[in-house]
């Protein structure tokens, strides 16, 4: 019993120091580390994961990306200094990961949002279809509560990717009533603010109540547009994406975000870099987080939902996680 109990002080006594040395890094895309979406949620990820395993702060850092000339660069940075796992979110790095990855096979990636297939990669992919159906709904069964028959759709770049935030979204509205009207547009950027803002206003002033993006840094520029006219009384809503971005639409006590598709980036990142640092990287491995893994979803919290409508949402994801419903992830014709 003795000899046993000493084995597993010296094993732990040797993982504890390899977990010391054990460092990660991330290298954002254009938006940038606090693009209140998909590069600060990865980012929160692994400074979640650092402090629960107490790695010291040299050891987690990230790199900008101000152009995706950028993207190979700072990969190779991360590479050439040697750190244990190295996160990119986002399809855009899709060849940069792929070239880097191949220049560095003894290096460990992870790639968020698209597929890498090299045996040094490890790719996070989301059901964002599924959790924008949720969203769907919701913004559907609000619009028919407040007497309103119009709603929106922002996309970043009109990928297939992109498009299964839309067919999702589009899916949900029409189960809750397939009379209601969705307006659709793509800015053709993932970091312009102002041409978020600038689709908003003309969903908007189309009638528009409530617009759900999926466009990254653009999108703020609508949570903007909806949080200046509902502070002028003309209140329309945002649906936030990829975290909760509540805070973002905050005026006065209240949020012009009615709720949010939440990609649990932060989950990815995380639980890659647990698996790599205990020696479990799955490397040429896709993992797919649906509602099933609770890997997409809305927040916990809605204050601007109604009861109701909170229920209705959590109808429809057990049935999504069940298979008794299907979500197709391309947009109807």
């Amino acid at each position: 019993m003795k000899k046993a109990l000493l084995a597993l002080l010296v094993l732990a006594m040797v993982a504890a120091p390899a977990f010391a040395q054990f460092k990660v890094g991330l290298v954002t895309d254009v938006g940038g580390i606090d693009d209140k979406s998909f590069n600060q949620g990865t980012w929160e990820g692994i400074v979640r994961f650092a402090q629960d395993n107490k790695l010291p702060k040299a050891n987690y850092k990230y790199l900008q990306s101000s152009a995706e000339a950028d993207y190979v660069p700072n990969l190779s940075t991360f590479a050439d200094e040697g750190l244990n796992l190295i996160i990119a979110p986002g399809f855009l790095f899709e060849k940069a990961m792929g070239d880097v990855a191949a220049n560095y096979p003894a290096r460990k990636f992870l790639i968020i949002d698209t597929v890498v297939a090299k045996p040094n990669v490890v790719s996070a992919t989301f059901a964002e279809h599924e959790g924008s159906f949720l969203v769907g709904v919701a913004a559907a069964l609000k619009a028919k509560a407040d007497g309103k028959n119009i709603l929106g759709f922002l996309g970043g770049m009109q990928f297939p990717l992109i498009e299964k935030f839309q067919a999702g979204f589009e899916q949900g509205v029409k189960a809750v009533d397939p009379s209601l009207t969705i307006l659709v547009d793509y800015a053709g950027d993932f970091a312009a603010p102002d041409k978020g803002q600038a689709i908003a206003q003309k969903q908007f002033n189309a009638g528009a109540y409530i617009i759900f993006h999926a466009a990254g840094g653009t999108g703020n520029g609508m949570i903007k547009e909806a949080k200046e006219r509902s502070q002028k009384g003309d209140i329309r809503w945002g649906i936030g994406v990829d975290k909760d971005q509540y805070s973002d639409g905050v005026y006065g006590s209240k949020s012009a975000v009615l709720t949010s598709m939440m990609k649990r980036v932060d989950v990815a990142a995380y639980e890659v870099s647990k698996m790599t640092m205990q020696g479990k990287f799955p490397g040429g491995q896709v993992m797919v987080f649906s509602l099933a893994n609770d890997g997409v979803g809305i927040p916990d919290n809605n204050p601007n939902l109604s009861n109701d409508i909170v229920a209705k949402v959590k109808e429809y994801a057990a049935k999504i996680k069940s298979g008794a419903l299907k979500v197709s992830e391309v947009p109807a014709k």
